[in-house]
């Protein structure tokens, strides 16, 4: 069985990495640039009694990621409606 890539399947395709890639590059912002790399320079800021770099390493990036989720889910939702891929 032969799957044709059609000029519709490769746009579609097209979007959806653009919108991983997105969604990587934050999670890495998050995860590693501001979890470990600048975390002293944020330690200067505090939520809720906790130094800003403490936050993002620990707490943060769980909400981060959480968000990160669900903003995929509606993007892709909205991808599979736009190419009438979506289910039922």
């Amino acid at each position: 069985m032969s799957i044709h890539a059609t000029p519709e399947l490769e746009a579609y395709w097209k979007e959806n990495l653009g919108i991983i890639l997105i969604h990587l590059a934050i999670w890495f912002f998050v995860s590693f640039f501001c979890g470990i790399l600048i975390a002293n320079p944020l330690d200067a800021y505090r939520i809720g009694g906790f130094p800003l770099g403490f936050w993002f390493a620990n707490q943060g990036s769980m909400v981060i990621f959480v968000v990160l989720i669900w903003t995929y889910v509606w993007r892709l939702n909205v991808l599979d409606m736009k190419y009438g891929v979506h289910e039922g």
